[in-house]
C-alpha cells in the first residue's frame, strides 16, 4: 500500500511537470487542492458525520494547511524548472530537515548517529546541485524552500497529531489550502487548449487523493517504523516517470547523490519514527 502511494504521488509529479507547460502554476494547485478537498468530504463526511469537524486547535490547522500550500506552490515552480528525479530526491531531505529543526529550534537531543545521517544527506543533495558547476542555478532554491516549509509541516503535524484525528487533520488541511488558493484564482483563471489538459489536471487530483487514501491504509496495518523506508522508493517511481515521459536519465554524479540521499534519510527517518512515533509524509506536491 505504501508502494502504490508514492507511485500515485510520484504520477501526480510527473503530471504536474506537465501541466506547467501549459496550466498556469496557481490554476493547477488550486484544481489539485479542490479536487482532494471535495472527494475527502465526500467520502469522510458521511462515514463520520461531525465529529470530522470536531477540533481544539483551528488556528493550528490553519497554519498546517497554509504551510503545505507554500510547499505545493513551490513544488510546481521547481517542476517547472528541474528534473523530476532530482527534483524527489532533494525533497526528500526533508525528514532530515526535521531533525535539524528538532535540534536547533525545539532544543531536542540529536544522537551523534543521526548528525552524521543528516550530514550525508544534505552532501547527496550538493553532489546533485554541484555548487558552482552547470546544473547549478538559482532555481534550486525553489526545492530547498520546499524542503524547509515541509520540514515546519511535519513538526507542526507531529504537534497536532498528539491530540488531533488525523482524519480530521487531513480534512482540515485539503480545506484551507483550497480555500487559500481560490483566493488567486479570478487572476490566474485562463482557458485551456483543449479537453486534454483537463483530464490531465484530474489525473493530477485523483493521485493526491488516492495517494493519500493508500498512505492511510498503510499506516493503519503496520507500523510506521516499518514502513517509512519505503516511502524512498519514490525516487525509482520518478526516475522512471522522468525517462517515459520527458526522456530524462539522470548522470552518475546524480546517482550518487540520490543513493546518498536514500540511504541516509530512509536511515534517519525510519530512527525518528522508532523513538518518536511520528510518521513522515512523503515528497508529492
Amino acid at each position: 500500500m505504501v508502494l502504490l502511494a508514492v507511485a500515485c504521488f510520484a504520477t501526480l509529479d510527473t503530471t504536474t511537470k506537465i501541466s506547467v507547460s501549459a496550466v498556469p502554476i496557481l490554476m493547477g494547485v488550486w484544481f489539485r487542492y479542490a479536487f482532494q478537498a471535495v472527494a475527502t468530504t465526500s467520502v469522510l463526511l458521511p462515514l463520520h458525520g461531525t465529529s470530522l469537524l470536531r477540533t481544539t486547535r483551528p488556528g493550528y490547522h490553519v497554519l498546517r494547511g497554509a504551510l503545505l500550500l507554500i510547499t505545493s506552490v513551490l513544488a510546481f515552480f521547481s517542476l517547472l524548472y528541474m528534473p523530476l528525479a532530482e527534483f524527489t530526491a532533494i525533497v526528500l531531505i526533508a525528514p532530515l530537515a526535521v531533525t535539524l529543526l528538532a535540534a536547533t529550534a525545539l532544543k531536542e537531543h540529536v544522537s551523534p548517529l543521526r548528525w552524521v545521517l543528516v550530514a550525508g544527506g544534505f552532501a547527496g543533495t550538493l553532489v546533485i546541485l554541484r555548487p558552482g558547476g552547470g546544473a547549478f542555478s538559482w532555481a534550486v532554491l525553489l526545492p530547498i524552500g520546499l524542503v524547509l516549509t515541509n520540514a515546519c509541516f511535519q513538526v507542526l503535524t507531529s504537534k497536532l497529531a498528539q491530540t488531533e484525528n488525523p482524519l480530521t487533520m487531513h480534512f482540515y488541511t485539503g480545506w484551507v489550502g483550497t480555500l487559500i488558493a481560490s483566493c488567486a484564482l479570478p487572476f490566474v483563471w485562463s482557458a485551456l487548449p483543449s479537453w486534454q489538459w483537463w483530464a490531465l489536471l484530474f489525473l493530477m487530483g485523483a493521485m493526491g487523493t488516492v495517494g493519500h487514501f493508500f498512505l492511510i491504509l498503510a499506516y493503519q496495518r503496520a507500523p510506521a517504523s516499518t514502513l517509512t523506508p519505503y516511502l524512498y522508493a519514490q525516487i525509482a517511481f520518478a526516475m522512471f516517470g522522468g525517462w517515459i515521459m520527458f526522456s530524462h536519465i539522470p548522470d552518475h554524479v546524480s546517482l550518487v547523490g540520490m543513493g546518498m540521499i536514500a540511504a541516509c534519510g530512509a536511515a534517519g527517518a525510519w530512527l525518528t519514527v522508532r523513538e518518536r512515533r511520528i510518521p513522515i509524509e512523503p515528497a508529492e506536491s
